[in-house]
């Protein structure tokens, strides 16, 4: 059998098994190559190169039971790879962290392009938070994209902390970015030239809907009360006095628009286009957050 058989074949197994898919993958045939190649030790993009190269029975079975271990626990293909990817940056995850996979992320690495982030910053752009941040890669990101800002990355959980020192260390910015234990904005020091926030926002009836990979992950990261706002309620009412003048908060609620414009039916916002929609991400200035 060759790899790309292999690769097809599980895929077919993935699809048939019911497994959902949305941490990193959005297809059977997505998830079974990054499984495959990572059981045989191989690279993501040396499915195309490989793709005729005959496997053997070690390999074959090698693979098979990774792709059995996703279907049968249901845990998500990074929780068994410990890796993940945002921007194409890698980044190590476990079950401490939920798998990254903010669309904050398409905005800090494609700022320049018209209309999107970029445009409401400016050379005075300096000091960014990333709040909530998990295993850190946000803040990860931004660095990369910003050489010349300094960031901080709150989060509440130690084990969260913990994860994100791997990545801040993996990609050796470590003078650049400040890990902080902080519930929300209580503990963090400011004021920022830009707070980039991707909360938990899932309201109770979506958290009882979800299937066996989601719930794999931190609750804590995922649960946003009733109608998924109570944390962004608190971030909102906060923000001001840890943002400079010009700042602006970039933040992710997901398909949570209509609690949010519920919640906040005078919000002044601006939402950022991401490759999930119109909807999934929202911009406020300081001044639109004091007039709430």
């Amino acid at each position: 059998m060759t790899l790309i058989e292999l690769v097809q074949a599980e895929a077919q197994r993935l699809k048939h098994s019911g497994v959902s898919f949305g941490h990193g993958t959005t297809n059977a045939f997505d998830e079974a190559a990054w499984l495959v190649l990572w059981a045989l030790g191989l690279p993501l993009e040396a499915l195309e190169p490989n793709a005729q190269k005959a496997l053997g029975d070690e390999q074959l079975a090698k693979a098979r039971a990774l792709v059995s271990e996703r279907i049968e626990t249901r845990r998500p293909a990074a929780y068994l790879t410990r890796e993940a990817w945002l921007q194409n940056v890698p980044f190590y995850v476990d079950e401490r962290v939920i798998v990254p996979r903010s669309f904050i992320a398409e905005l800090l690495a494609d700022g320049e392009q018209e209309g999107t982030l970029d445009a409401w910053l400016s050379d005075r752009t300096q000091r960014v938070l990333d709040l909530c941040t998990g295993n850190g890669s946000l803040a990860v990101i931004a660095a990369l994209a910003y050489p010349e800002v300094t960031v901080d990355a709150a989060d509440i959980s130690d084990d969260a902390l913990a994860v994100a020192r791997i990545n801040v260390d993996r990609h050796r910015l470590g003078a650049r970015i400040t890990l902080l234990k902080s519930d929300l904005l209580d503990g963090v020091r400011g004021p920022y030239d830009l707070i980039v926030c991707n909360p938990p926002y899932v309201n109770a009836q979506s958290m009882a809907a979800l299937p066996p990979e989601y719930r794999a992950e931190p609750a804590l990261a995922l649960a946003g009360g009733t109608d998924g706002m109570d944390l962004v309620r608190r971030i909102l009412r906060d923000a001001p006095a840890r943002m400079s003048p010009e700042a602006v908060l970039v933040l992710e609620i997901g398909h949570e628009r209509s609690n949010f414009e519920r919640a906040f039916p005078r919000a002044e916002v601006a939402w950022l286009p991401t490759s999930a929609g119109d909807d999934q991400v929202l911009l406020m200035t300081r001044d639109a957050l004091q007039r709430l």
